[in-house]
């Protein structure tokens, strides 16, 4: 996987809800497979949902840590409607979420 390095310089974030970002990235161009950012949060997730049998966290804020895109699917969602499976992985994350710009959750049941 292409990896992003963000070299950020400014204040960042205040919060969830924060006004826009007030920060300059350069990014620069690195192969690994995972962000940092990318490994914890997959860590906490594979805790929180260990019947999960498809994960993926993406830094889509090009390697700040910014933003992030997860993919998960779960037996554990299973009988739940995507609100509720949307909060039982805002609830695993609550910590890391107070430092994130933003967060997009694509939650699925394995068929």
């Amino acid at each position: 996987m292409l990896a992003w390095k963000c070299l950020c310089s400014g204040t960042i974030f205040s919060g969830f809800r924060s006004s826009p970002v007030a920060a300059v990235c350069q990014l620069q161009r690195g192969f690994s497979s995972q962000t940092d950012g990318e490994e914890r949060i997959a860590g906490i997730l594979k805790q929180k949902f260990p019947l999960a049998s498809k994960l993926k966290v993406v830094d889509i804020s090009g390697g700040c840590g910014a933003m992030y895109e997860i993919h998960i699917e779960s037996n554990e969602f299973k009988g739940k409607r995507t609100i509720q499976q949307h909060q039982l992985v805002n609830q695993a994350l609550k910590e890391e979420i107070q430092g994130m710009h933003g967060l997009r959750i694509f939650t699925n049941i394995p068929k």
